[in-house]
């Protein structure tokens, strides 16, 4: 991979689609940052930031972070020394209107998004997952009972914590929260689509087999 090429990265993927997993393995392999909003929201709160607590305003009266907030953050972030190289985006944009205030962020720093690689996974194998997943109350660490289950019964492999179901997995709730994902995301994979920059993985293979995919794009510079 070239070096002094950066590259900014966005990972699409409903809930259950293993984004957050693929974000971490890829920015372990390629050397990116891993820019995740959530994390972000808590770090930006947690540092005391102007935008923290605007923000934290916000969330505080149960209102969505209005966009040039969130994509403030993001930017911000982005020019930290980690992120030279280029980054991951990963829950991030997640609407139309966040992928238009990106693009002219970026372009007003001489920077563009790279490619956006969509990890598809059908809606039935989602619901199947998300109501087989649990989480660590300590590090949030995910795990899916059946097919990446704990060493210990219970508790995270990483720190210990104990492991609980999100009332948002069950089977009812996830199929709500997919719906909400795809009325979302759906104009995104198109806008995208249409700047010639989205590629679509197949998520329903192995973990192993999907980065693998996902390198092999990246590498090959596809939809770039």
């Amino acid at each position: 991979m070239n070096k002094h090429k950066q590259l900014h990265l966005i990972l699409l993927g409903a809930p259950g689609a293993g984004k957050g997993t693929q974000a971490v393995r890829l920015s372990a392999k390629l050397g990116l940052a891993h820019i995740a909003s959530g994390d972000l929201f808590r770090q930006e709160q947690a540092s005391g930031s102007e935008l923290g607590k605007v923000a934290k305003s916000y969330m505080e009266k149960g209102l969505l972070v209005p966009d040039e907030i969130t994509v403030k953050m993001v930017l911000g972030r982005m020019r930290n020394p980690d992120c030279e190289g280029g980054c991951i985006l990963d829950g991030f944009p997640r609407t139309l209107e966040q992928a238009r205030s990106l693009d002219e962020a970026m372009a007003k720093e001489d920077k563009k998004i790279s490619q956006v690689l969509y990890i598809k996974v059908s809606n039935e194998e989602l619901l199947r997952r998300l109501s087989q997943r649990w989480i660590c109350r300590n590090c949030q660490a995910p795990y899916n009972v059946v097919e990446m289950p704990p060493k210990a019964h219970g508790r995270c492999d990483h720190c210990g914590g104990e492991l609980y179901q999100r009332p948002d997995d069950t089977e009812e709730t996830a199929r709500k929260r997919l719906e909400v994902y795809f009325n979302q995301t759906m104009p995104l994979i198109e806008y995208y689509r249409k700047a010639g920059k989205l590629v679509e993985v197949d998520g329903e293979q192995s973990i192993d087999a999907v980065e693998k995919d996902l390198v092999k794009v990246i590498e090959s510079g596809a939809g770039a």
